[in-house]
């Protein structure tokens, strides 16, 4: 056993570094991208955070889901919390399988653009939905008594800057349409369907996206309406953000070659100087 792990540590160490040098490629051509991205949400937390000074507890709203879904309690909230983290985890750690296993299909650079991309659009509509009215919250802590439920004046710019860490992230009321959880939750799953290649792990994924919704709403942290329009609003963008945008490469069919960098109008001029050369060794002549 130790032979054998001493043996294949240097190719595994090879590999890594061959993916790296690939990706650092990659990133350099789409930083601009990912940075957006990800200071972008920084931008929606800090309106999540800003609702919450508008939220105004009342009586909790008629829900179908909550005559049809048994009530947690609030000691039993941290499941749908947790099952979340397992979404989430797992979802970053394939986004990166590719510099460890052989299976080459996506790039980890490429694939967070177009995730990002998904989170940006569907957040912007779920910001614009959220100011336009304030539900009263069902959660626990944003319901009338709560000391949390509504949040006095800011007293300086940072603390709505700084989201009152980490209470203000914690403990948000008023952003509820729609679930930002099953936004994170049905784009991931939405991903792997699409470029992943299990099967199984496809199928399984759907499967914890909807055990998803159903545990949301038993822990009373979003209305049924809530989950509705986060299912048909984040597979909508999708639909319409890769309409925009070019189909990310597929390595699967050239796992063994590295991946070409080079515009398109260079590969097409490269594939036709190579294809005069088969002609000419051939003896065929092109007309003109």
């Amino acid at each position: 056993m130790p032979v054998h792990v001493a043996r294949e540590a240097p190719k595994l160490w090879r590999k890594i570094c061959s993916e790296v040098s690939v990706e650092i490629a990659l990133l350099s051509e789409n930083w601009k991208h990912l940075l957006a991205g990800i200071v972008f949400q920084y931008l929606h937390g800090v309106a999540a955070h800003g609702v919450h000074y508008l939220h105004r507890p009342g009586p909790t709203l008629q829900d179908v889901g909550f005559f049809l879904v048994p009530e947690l309690g609030q000691e039993r909230a941290y499941i749908s919390e947790s099952l979340f983290s397992v979404i989430f985890c797992s979802f970053v750690l394939w986004t990166f399988h590719p510099f460890v296993f052989q299976s080459k299909k996506i790039y980890t650079a490429l694939i967070w653009c177009r995730v990002l991309a998904y989170l940006v659009a569907c957040q912007i509509l779920r910001i614009l939905t959220f100011y336009s009215t304030q539900l009263p919250g069902p959660n626990y802590h944003c319901r009338e008594g709560s000391r949390l439920a509504r949040l006095p004046p800011p007293e300086s710019v940072f603390e709505v800057v700084l989201l009152n860490f980490p209470r203000g992230i914690l403990y948000g009321c008023g952003d509820l349409i729609f679930s930002s959880h099953m936004i994170f939750s049905l784009v991931f799953v939405r991903t792997y369907h699409k470029y992943g290649v299990s099967r199984f792990m496809k199928l399984f994924g759907w499967l914890l996206a909807v055990v998803q919704s159903i545990l949301i709403i038993a822990s009373r942290k979003h209305y049924t309406v809530d989950i509705v329009v986060a299912w048909y609003t984040v597979n909508l963008v999708a639909f319409f953000v890769d309409k925009k945008l070019p189909e990310l490469p597929d390595r699967s069919s050239s796992a063994s070659m590295s991946p070409s960098l080079l515009p398109s109008i260079a590969k097409d001029k490269d594939s036709k100087n190579r294809e005069e050369r088969f002609n000419l060794l051939n003896g065929i002549t092109v007309s003109t």
